[in-house]
Parts: structure tokens; sequence; C-alpha cells
């Protein structure tokens, strides 16, 4: 009867965890119903305040009244001078001088090779609205501003070789001028000039501005960032998400700021200070879910007849962990850490390492992780042996064990010592059989964080997956695809969750059964309540899983013929545990 009671209550608590877990990452971490990118080609249009260009600390221009422009109409200007680099295309606005139109030719929307580039980039007022522009603030001064139209000096198309220059006369003495460079990947090099032709020193404050909106932001999570992001001399910080800045009002990130801007899981836009320079760094809410990063420098004066300038870098693009490394070697300081590896950081970057150089040997990501995994398991190989070594000490001095439970189990202070004396003596440790366990959490934890960020695997195929960074789109309720309904989210279980919860349920059984019937009840049912929570994690965390698993069963079965002295144990065991079984269940129909 106590069994049953236990039985039942497994069940139960197995039950709330599966739709308590369901509940819990649909209401605090719902999806979001499109990509979390700017997308590319979206005509769809809404209400959004234009670009004002009004910077924290309450200098810049005015706030323009609130627009509705569909993308197309926004990029119809002839007069826009095009970007065409190695990964970006797009186009700079001279009305404004903005950067408002930037695609990532590397990276597209969906796995259809006919689908749009991601879309990094959308003019102010468009549904994605997302751009940087570079402006000046001044007392007593006429200055460009969000409506100011720019003539192109120097270039007409700013590619990899050709800058391009832009420039304003203000008609009393001050020409201003923003020289555009780009490199081979997502790099923007704006240089703010301005020369005095006038008879008396200007006083000008040069400052820079990422602005966007936060409904085509990725969602942020309790391990995934999404939102603010800003490096100082105190490291990248990854406090503030947009909702906290609406409610707080502006962040200021103190005046040693490097970089600022705004991260999703896969995209980064950021404003990059000019080295030896200081700024200070800002996130605000203009509301209407617009949102801006900026970079203030400190205030400078032009002499009559001199030409002062500030160097902005400006990162539109992918996190490819290579390319942040190789702009942070250049000098951009903790750059590579925008990607947020976590408190494991000190697993997951080296992991990342081999998992890229897996990659590019193997030429599919799936196999890598596979490599990966069985790289792992081989490191992991010599604890694991002490595992089970472990564990043959302890199955030889149970009877031992038993003996001394027996004559002391009515003084527990003794029995304590006693069973300290024994291990000393017979050499055991009988915590050397959990050190595996406590190994593997931080090494578990940190390729979660590293398959779940990467970008690499975005929209990698293996086998019959067309993207591992998603989830496993072989739903088992709707035949794979051939019923016309998609299930629940927690009953959407794919074949790899199946194989997870079945090789999990094979690893358990090849387990010592040294354990209560309570304990057996709850061990056959956590591989199938994992099944259901796994389920919707990305293919390719899935398959490091179960490649886990079935390394680990092949380890377990080569170990056992190492130590037959302990399988012969557990089978006796076993049979022990069952003919006991019986005789209570004996009882229990007598009585």
């Amino acid at each position: 009867m106590d069994n049953q009671r236990n039985l039942i209550l497994a069940v139960v608590l197995s039950a709330v965890l599966l739709f308590g877990w369901d509940f819990a990452m649909r209401t605090y971490y719902p999806e979001p119903e499109e990509t979390p990118s700017n997308m590319a080609g979206r005509e769809d249009t809404q209400a959004a305040r234009a670009d004002g260009d009004v910077a924290a600390s309450g200098v810049g221009g005015d706030v323009s009244a609130e627009v509705e422009v569909d993308l197309a109409s926004a990029l119809a200007s002839s007069e826009r001078v095009t970007i065409d680099a190695p990964e970006i295309h797009g186009s700079i606005n001279p009305v404004g001088a903005r950067i408002d139109d930037i695609d990532l030719k590397t990276h597209r929307e969906t796995v259809d090779e006919s689908s749009d580039n991601v879309r990094m980039f959308s003019p102010a007022g468009t549904s994605a609205q997302h751009y940087a522009a570079f402006r000046w603030d001044g007392d007593g001064v006429s200055l460009p501003g969000p409506e100011t139209v720019w003539s192109v000096t120097e270039g007409d198309q700013l590619t990899q070789e050709t800058p391009v220059t832009l420039s304003w006369d203000n008609g009393a003495g001050l020409t201003f001028a923003l020289r555009f460079e780009i490199d081979e990947h997502y790099m923007l090099t704006v240089t703010q000039a301005v020369r005095n032709a006038g008879a008396s020193t200007v006083a000008l404050r040069p400052f820079a501005t990422v602005t966007r909106t936060s409904e085509t932001a990725s969602a942020s999570t309790w391990n995934v960032h999404s939102g603010p992001i800003a490096a100082t001399g105190e490291g990248v910080n990854f406090d503030w998400d947009y909702d906290e800045v609406l409610e707080e009002g502006p962040i200021n990130f103190g005046s040693d700021t490097d970089w600022v801007g705004f991260t999703d899981i896969y995209w980064l836009s950021a404003l990059i200070a000019q080295e030896g320079e200081a700024t200070n760094g800002y996130v605000r809410s203009l509301g209407n879910n617009l949102f801006r990063s900026e970079l203030l420098y400190d205030a400078v004066n032009v002499p009559a007849g001199e030409t002062v300038s500030r160097t902005t870098r400006l990162f539109a693009g992918a996190k490819e962990s290579g390319v942040l490394d190789e702009y942070q070697a250049q000098g951009v300081e903790r750059f590579g850490l925008a990607i947020d590896w976590g408190w494991f950081r000190w697993i997951a970057w080296p992991m990342w390492q081999v998992l890229i150089f897996l990659f590019g040997l193997v030429g599919n990501f799936g196999l890598a992780i596979i490599g990966l995994t069985l790289i792992i398991r081989l490191i992991l190989f010599p604890i694991a042996q002490k595992q089970f070594h472990s564990m043959a000490q302890m199955r030889a001095v149970q009877p031992k064990m038993k003996a001394l439970q027996e004559r002391y189990k009515d003084d527990k202070p003794e029995l304590q010592q006693q069973m300290a004396k024994l291990y000393k003596d017979e050499k055991v440790n009988p915590l050397a059989g959990c050190l595996p366990i406590f190994i593997q959490i931080p090494i578990f934890f940190a390729l979660y964080k590293v398959l779940l960020l990467a970008i690499e695997m975005r929209h990698q195929p293996f086998t019959y997956i067309e993207d591992l960074s998603a989830r496993d789109p072989a739903t088992i309720l709707n035949l794979f695809g051939l019923l016309d309904f998609t299930p629940p989210g927690f009953l959407a279980i794919g074949i790899l969750a199946v194989l997870l919860g079945f090789t999990m349920w094979l690893q358990f059984k090849l387990n010592p059964a040294a354990m209560d019937p309570m304990q057996q009840q709850i061990f056959m049912i956590m591989p199938w309540v994992l099944m259901f929570v796994m389920a919707p994690f990305a293919a390719g965390l899935l398959l490091y899983w179960i490649s886990n698993n079935i390394l680990t069963l092949a380890q377990q079965k080569y170990l056992y013929s190492r130590n037959p002295q302990l399988k012969a144990q557990m089978e006796k065991e076993r049979e022990e545990k069952a003919r006991e079984a019986e005789r209570k269940k004996a009882e229990q129909a007598k009585g």
C-alpha cells in the first residue's frame, strides 16, 4: 500500500513539474511571434517617434512628431549613399546623415535559401526601426540635426576600398563633415570633423547614438540577455533590460565607457569610443518602445581656423565569436565578451573553440557536437574509472557496514565513529562516486550556453533537422507534419526527445539497484519527465545529451566488464530486492 501511495505521489509530482515548467516558460519567457531580428522586407507600419537625437544629458536636437512609414517608401530615395561591403549591404540616408539601412549578406532569416537577409538597421518610423547617427551639441551655434540634408563631397558608394564623406555648412563659419569607412566584416568607422572658419573659438560636444525599437528584440530570459549592453573598466554590463530602463530612467554607465549599444541573442549594434578619449555611455527610453544608446565625448574647443575631429566605430552585425575576438585583438576592450558566456565562461569559451575546430574539420555541426561529446567523455574517463573503483570498494564493505548498523542501531554517534573508522581502515571514500556528477554539472551548463548563443550553429543541418539551433521539427503527435495541426508546446515531442528519454532510462536500468522502492519508481519516471521538459530546447543540445547518454552506456558496459565483482554484486542485490518485494507482496495479499 505504501509503495502504491509513493508511486502515485511520484506521478503527481512529475506532472506538476511537467505542466508547471511549461506554464512558467510560456508565462515568463514567451517565444516571440516572429524571428527575433529586424525583419528584411517587412512592409507593415507602426506609429513611432522619429529621430530626435536627444542625448541623455539633455543636449541634442528636437523630437519629431509621430510618423508612419513603410520600409519600401523609406528606402525609395535615390539620394541615398549605397553601402556594399563583403558582409554588409545597405545605404546611408543623407537626411540626418543616418546609417539606417543594413542587411547582413551572410545571414538569412530562415533556412530557406530564397529567404531575405537578416535586416540589422531600418529607417526611423518603420516597424523595425534601428539606426545610428553622429551629432554635435553646443550653445548659440547652428548645428546639423535630424532633418539636415547633407551633401556628398567624397565617394559615391561606401565599400571596403572607397570611403564616403558627407558635409554640411552652417553658413556661419562652421563646416561639419562625416567620413564613413567600412571593413570586411561589420565595423564602420565614422570620423566627425568640424572646421571653424570664423573669427572666434567655438565650444562643441560630439556624440553618437544608436536608436532601436524593442518590439523586434529577442526575448530576454534568465540565462540569455537581450537589451542594453556596455563595456566599462569594470567589465561588460548585462544588468539592464528594456523594461528596467523604461521604469528607472536613463542609465549612466560612467565616464570610462569603452562601448555601448544593444544586443540580441545573435546580433549586436554598438558604438565604440575613440581610444584615449573620455566618454560617457547612456541608455534611455524615448517612449513608444523606442530606446537609445548614446556615447558622449567631453566638450572640445574649436579655435578659429582649426579643425577638430572624433572617431567613433559602429559595429552592426552578427556576434560571431571569431570576429568579435579579432576586433578585441585590435583594441576594442572586452569585445569578445559581448557574447554572455555566463558563470562558466572559463569552460564555455575553450569548449566553443574546440567545437568550431571540429566543425571546420568535419563540415557538419551535428557531427562536431558528437565529436565534442566524445572528447569530453574521454577527458572524464579517468574520473569515471575512479567512480567505479569507489563503487566496487563500497560494495565490498557493505557486509561490514550492515553488521555495524545492527550492532549500533541504538547509538547513532558511536555508529558514525565506527563507520568513519571502517572507511579509513578499508581506504574507502564514500563521496568519490559523486565527483563525476559535480564535475559534469558545470560542463553541461557551459555547453548549454554555448549551443544557445552560438550563431555558428544557427541554420546548421543534421540528418532530417534543418536548423540545430531550433527545436526538433519532427513532432510525433502530428505524424511529423502529415496531420494538419500543431500540438501544444508541452506535447510537441520530437524524435530526439524520445531518444533522450529512452537512453536515460537505459542508464538508470544499468545503474546499481541498491535503493528503496520509492527511489526506483522515481528513477523510472524521471527519464520520461525529462523527455517532455527538454523537448522545446534546441535540437543541438538534445543531440549532445543523447550522444553523452550513449557514450555513458558504452563506458558503463566497458567498466563493468573490467570490474566483474561489481557486476556480480549488483546482480545479487537485484535478486535480493526482487525476492524481498515478492515477500512483501505475498504478506500484503495474506493480510
